[in-house]
């Protein structure tokens, strides 16, 4: 067992060792310590035969995990006591597990406090990235079902060497009043600029008269955002003095085609064959949408370019875990572009909120 090794299993037993006797708990733990088996061994202590778990997650990919980790760990007599589910259906199960374990427990919703509510069994929560408010929805369920006991962060598996070092630049840039982006309403065609259409919808946000359409006027301004042509100018500048394997966050599956002759998303069908290429090193730059968010270890991965930080710590923070597999005694680079005097700016504060000051460079770019 390396020293790594050793270290991971002494934080699980830390752990554990927190939510041993409670009924309801949950464990906030950083990537690389192993979320998945803290939750089978948990399970391991509270085997009998006649046991029954239900593990409830987001998506089928990290349900699967939980066999997979299962059978290299040594706990396959656990897997035929596992019911595996996801957060939508949630509702549907039975009442009548032993534990139940909430992977990625920051999903939790309200409507989850049905069933959860009427469940009388132990729950043990498990999650990257607890809420950082506890009076939003998702800070209120995890209070209620599951709240966190230990805490183990990012810069803590930073420090103790389990995840290999990063440095952040924040690449400010302004919006362009150069009349350069194209509209097309009704048939007809004409020419606007980045900064008109930004103040457009902020316009149109500021005028809103419901709650409701102020949410679909600011998705409406998030996307027009997304789709400004100058963050994808810049995104070709740094790629283009990239000299490590480099791997590009687009905002549509058509931006990462533009932006890099080799992407991997749902639309694309040469993706897997792009993406073992570039695990090998065959090729050093892929563009990627959603799908290589997490899930996906790539070797030697050092350099990354997300176009948009979401203000979503959760999709920032899986996108930046790509670039922590790496050797412990090497630092990965990490650009994040975001439009200055804009609501970018409150957004990628929201999303490095939680990574060192020290590590993170803020460069401004002028026209």
């Amino acid at each position: 067992m390396t020293n790594n090794d050793q270290l991971r299993k002494k934080i699980q037993d830390e752990a554990l060792d927190k939510v041993r006797d409670l009924k309801r708990a949950g464990i906030a733990a950083s990537m690389g310590i192993g979320k998945t088996l803290i939750g089978l061994r948990h399970m391991a202590e509270n085997y009998n035969d006649y046991c029954t778990f239900l593990v409830v997650a987001p998506k089928k990919t990290i349900l699967n995990e939980w066999v997979n980790e299962a059978k290299k760990h040594g706990y396959e007599h656990l897997i035929p006591h596992i019911k595996l589910t996801t957060y939508l259906s949630l509702n549907k199960q039975a009442k009548d597990f032993d534990v139940v374990y909430l992977d990625e427990c920051h999903s939790l919703l309200f409507p989850h406090g049905t069933w959860l509510n009427q469940y009388n069994g132990k729950i043990l929560g498990l999650t990257g990235t607890p809420p950082r408010f506890p009076k939003s929805e998702k800070g209120v369920m995890v209070n209620a079902f599951c709240p966190i006991v230990y805490e183990y962060e990012t810069d803590d598996a930073v420090n103790d060497k389990i995840l290999n070092d990063y440095r952040i630049t924040v690449h400010l840039l302004p919006l362009d009043t150069n009349k350069n982006v194209m509209m097309n309403k009704g048939g007809k065609q004409w020419y606007s600029s980045e900064m008109n259409q930004y103040l457009y919808w902020t316009r149109r946000l500021e005028d809103s008269t419901s709650k409701k359409e102020e949410q679909i006027m600011s998705v409406m301004r998030m996307k027009e955002l997304m789709g400004f042509p100058s963050k994808e100018l810049l995104a070709l500048k740094l790629m283009s003095q990239a000299t490590d394997k480099c791997i590009v966050f687009a905002n549509t599956q058509e931006q990462a085609d533009r932006l890099c002759a080799h992407s991997y998303h749902s639309g694309n069908a040469d993706s897997e064959a792009n993406l073992i290429k570039f695990k090998s090193g065959e090729i050093l730059q892929l563009a990627g949408v959603l799908q290589l968010n997490e899930g996906v270890n790539i070797p030697n991965l050092k350099e990354c370019i997300i176009l948009h930080a979401y203000g979503n710590e959760r999709k920032s923070s899986q996108r930046i875990g790509r670039m922590l597999r790496l050797n412990p005694n090497e630092t990965s680079n990490i650009h994040i572009l975001c439009y200055k005097n804009t609501v970018d700016e409150r957004w990628v504060k929201s999303a490095l909120e939680d990574y060192d000051p020290a590590k993170i460079t803020y460069v401004e770019h002028n026209k």
